[in-house]
């Protein structure tokens, strides 16, 4: 009889599957720890929108049921108190709105609804309001939907940070503290002003609020000088907690309303993201003083891990123990993202996740005897499971709901290993290689060297559809994290500061060395593609060194002068050159890929969006026209409509349109 084969009757991973695949958010475990409520995200069958719903599994009954429909967005569910219902966001009605619906399920009911944006949705411990941070539109005065749809006379701007990708111009309104009475929908605005007023957390007494806010002279050009304060639940005075000056978020109250836990660090004039982002804690009334808990680890307590399904880069709340002795928290870590704990009055913290993996969300909640999770690993985009809340030696987890079952059956997975190397100067580099199916060490198979933007950020344990991609097309694969990225630490975070090009540029020339020295690689068959700073880096090797034989840069930052004024947060990067670039020129010069575009011999693909705010559309068009006057190989192609994040929560039909492109230019110079 003869044997089956392990991938017999699957089929090849396609582009078309980056808008089959369903993701999951909003994890909210109930306070009887019975139940859990998630969204699930998909695209409509025309692939031009996604819809997301609201789903709860039943933990006791052992299923999972889907409690609403329709072409909404639904998100951040929230549990009240006594777990009969569940808060959560949606933007039915052509309006965005808070709605809440029975724990059993049943018809959702509107508390509110208004024009603009809603966030941080809390409950009052006596389940009878709902405290969250609102901004306005700039058209929710205008009483005709015809005239909403048109363009302004003008923009008059006034003010730095205006724009922002993703969201485009920014409103006059700034967020402020809201609150609503669920039965009545009566809502009162607790704050007014010209600052904005963020992570909004409710006191265990229901007495005050909680919030973060940046209220500096001049808070777009101070990014780093949050402050935490408290106000009353109904309004009035607000009140400082002194806490060290420097970026603060994710205030959550302990159980006993004594201390409040944030995620911050002490540093005001960091660059882009070197000194770690900490868990701290400080005392409601500013005694005991602010305390960072884990100040010996050193590791960033916010996710940081980099994949294509979804934004990242989230900085989840800590969660407290009900006892209020051990503090919860995401950090990332050597190519994963994991859940910690570490005692209420700090130290060393405790892994729980022990595996690989990268932690989307999590939460905590009824006794601290469970933790619901959704996670993703190199072969899952995501499931949602529950693992115990203290590390008992087995870190057994149980798969509750996996949204892409039937999807991941279909498909023939390549092969992904962990493997590290060394770099130029014997430093150990972490990189992940993906060989396709059915892969045979005897056969000769081009490559392609991904490189990551940010640049902090990682790669890692998590589902990477694009690296699956060009596997299941006959590609090697490898993607690796140079210094200057995320998760090994604050020197390693710090290797590139102020010097772009230069031992990032090296350590992916030792990954490009590692890869062209595998007997199965074809040496002169080799590709480098990246987006963002990934974009830069591309830029700069093929403006550095002609061993790659096609390049695809994406989003990416070309010219470090005029990003300086066209990105939304171009000024920023003051900080980590260290210098304005009216003061040194050369300086922004020497460090700018375009300087080095009359070195290009490698035929380069250009793909941007023409909405990236965060690089902008001139970049890429400064890139082009330089190329091609210097009659080089290049090609140029523009999404319109679209923002920076287009390959992670692009229009599904232009995500696909991306990945077409990027398939037909290596098949053309490297098979």
């Amino acid at each position: 009889m003869a044997r089956t084969k392990k991938n017999s009757g699957k089929r090849l991973l396609t582009k078309e599957d980056i808008a089959n695949i369903k993701t999951l958010g909003g994890v909210a475990l109930s306070p009887d720890e019975s139940m859990i409520a998630f969204t699930v995200e998909h695209t409509s069958e025309d692939r031009r929108k996604y819809f997301s719903h609201l789903h709860v599994a039943d933990l006791k009954a052992g299923d999972v049921r889907q409690f609403t429909f329709g072409e909404i967005k639904d998100s951040g569910p929230a549990w009240s108190p006594d777990g009969t219902q569940i808060a959560f966001i949606s933007n039915r009605n052509k309006k965005t709105g808070i709605y809440v619906i029975a724990a059993d399920g049943g018809e959702a009911r509107k508390v509110v609804e208004m024009e603009g944006a809603f966030a941080f949705l809390n409950w009052t411990p006596d389940a009878s309001e709902l405290v969250f941070s609102f901004r306005f539109s700039d058209s929710h005065k205008i009483k005709d939907e015809e005239k909403k749809k048109e363009a302004p006379l003008f923009r008059h701007i006034n003010r730095l940070f205006y724009r922002l990708d993703g969201s485009g111009f920014l409103p006059e309104d700034r967020f402020h503290i809201w609150k609503v009475e669920v039965a009545s929908g009566k809502t009162t605005q607790l704050t007014k002003g010209k600052y904005d007023e963020a992570g909004t957390a409710v006191s265990p007494d229901g007495n005050s609020i909680a919030f973060v806010s940046n209220r500096s002279k001049d808070p777009d050009r101070d990014w780093f000088h949050d402050d935490l304060f408290l106000i009353p639940i109904n309004g009035g005075k607000m009140k400082r907690i002194p806490t060290p000056k420097g970026p603060l978020g994710s205030p959550c109250f302990s159980p006993d309303g004594k201390k409040i836990a944030y995620i911050g660090h002490d540093n005001p004039d960091d660059s882009w993201g070197v000194t770690n982002l900490h868990l701290w804690t400080v005392g409601v009334t500013g005694k005991p003083a602010a305390k960072d808990l884990v100040e010996r680890f050193d590791r960033p307590c916010i996710d940081s891990s980099i994949g294509d399904l979804g934004e990242g880069h989230e900085m989840p709340k800590p969660i407290w123990s009900k006892d209020s002795k051990r503090i919860f928290f995401l950090a990332s870590d050597n190519g994963s993202t994991h859940i910690f704990y570490v005692p209420a009055g700090g130290g060393l913290p405790t892994r729980i996740t022990k595996k690989p993996c990268h932690v989307k969300g999590f939460s905590l909640n009824g006794k601290t005897a469970l933790i619901a999770a959704i996670v993703s690993d190199l072969n899952d985009p995501n499931r949602l499971v529950t693992m115990p809340a203290i590390y008992n030696g087995d870190a057994i987890s149980k798969q509750l709901f996996q949204p892409n079952e039937d999807l991941l059956k279909e498909w023939k997975f390549p092969k992904t290993k962990e493997v590290w190397f060394k770099a130029h100067d014997g430093f150990e580099l972490q990189g992940w290689l993906t060989t396709p199916p059915d892969f045979k060490s005897t056969k000769k198979y081009p490559a392609i060297l991904e490189i990551h933007g940010g640049p902090k950020a990682q790669y890692g344990f998590t589902f990477f559809h694009e690296m699956n991609l060009l596997a299941s097309q006959g590609y090697v694969v490898f993607y690796t994290n140079p210094r200057g990225g995320s998760g090994r630490g604050e020197t390693f975070a710090d290797a590139n500061t102020g010097a772009w090009g230069e031992i990032d540029y090296l350590d992916c020339m030792a990954a490009a060395d590692y890869l062209e020295k595998l007997k199965f690689v074809n040496p002169k068959k080799m590709g480098v593609t990246g987006g963002s700073y990934g974009g830069f880096m591309t830029n700069w090797i093929v403006g550095h060194t002609n061993r790659f034989k096609a390049a695809v840069t994406q989003r990416s930052v070309v010219n470090l002068e005029s990003f300086y004024g066209s990105s939304d947060i171009g000024y920023s990067i003051e900080r980590e050159f260290g210098v304005s670039p009216w003061k040194d020129p050369e300086h922004y010069r020497k460090y700018s890929p375009l300087t080095y575009a009359r070195n290009v011999r490698t035929p380069l693909l250009i793909i941007h969006s023409e909405q990236d705010l965060r690089c902008g559309i001139e970049q890429a068009e400064e890139l082009f026209a330089y190329l091609k006057m210097m009659r080089k190989k290049v090609e140029f192609v523009r999404f319109p409509e679209e923002p920076h994040g287009l390959s992670r929560h692009g229009r599904p039909d232009r995500r696909i349109a991306r990945l077409d492109w990027i398939l037909k230019w290596f098949k053309r110079y490297l098979k």
